[in-house]
């Protein structure tokens, strides 16, 4: 488990890199490919990253259930020490724009923050299946690549992306908590789902 745990925080580091290269461009579009480079990284390096893992949770065992709390942790661990990172560097300004992004997440409503939280998790599964399945070299990239972009490009909510945002703004509070718990149940809902009915389109 402490492996499990280790891999998990240098999968939160990795979104939370992407991160830090979505804030840094003023081009909405260009910081959604290069926020890519957070799970390209998590997939090529076999890391553990909660929002890609929980996606195929009902066809594993409970060894595999036990395991996703800690991943959560660790990812947790990982986005966090690189919003601290972010804020006690020179890379401190970007901060701001971390808290205007925060700001909208913050004040949405729940049922807002579920629905687009289970899209966001839908279009990870699309990139995580496809780099795991597609048998050709260009092709798992390219699934990794749509999956990433289109879901920060639609606005959707990823769990670790956001353990990132809150941290390097300093937003921690009651409500981001609350309102992460919420966005870490709609990613687990659309993981499943999208994997749940892809299987049994396969199988029947």
């Amino acid at each position: 488990m402490r492996r499990i745990f280790a891999s998990a925080v240098l999968a939160g580091v990795c979104i939370g890199i992407g991160g830090t290269v979505f804030l840094s461009l003023e081009s909405k579009v260009l910081g959604s490919v290069f926020f890519t480079v957070g799970l390209f990284v998590v997939c090529t390096f076999g890391l553990h990253l909660f929002t890609g893992k929980v996606c195929y949770l009902l066809c594993q065992d409970k060894g595999y259930a036990f395991s996703l709390p800690a991943i959560w942790l660790g990812n947790l661990t990982g986005a966090w020490l690189m919003g601290l990172a972010v804020r006690a560097s020179r890379l401190a300004p970007l901060g701001e724009k971390a808290a205007a992004l925060s700001a909208v997440k913050l004040e949405d409503g729940l049922l807002s923050i579920f629905l687009l939280a289970v899209l966001c998790n839908g279009m990870i599964y699309i990139g995580v299946e496809g780099f795991r399945t597609n048998p050709h070299e260009v092709g798992k990239y390219l699934a990794l690549f749509f999956g990433v972009t289109v879901f920060i490009l639609c606005g959707f909510e990823h769990c670790v992306a956001n353990m990132f945002y809150f941290s390097a703004a300093g937003a921690w509070s009651l409500r981001a908590l609350g309102r992460l718990a919420v966005m870490t149940l709609g990613n687990a809902v659309g993981g499943i789902g999208f994997h749940t009915v892809r299987s049994w389109f396969r199988n029947s």
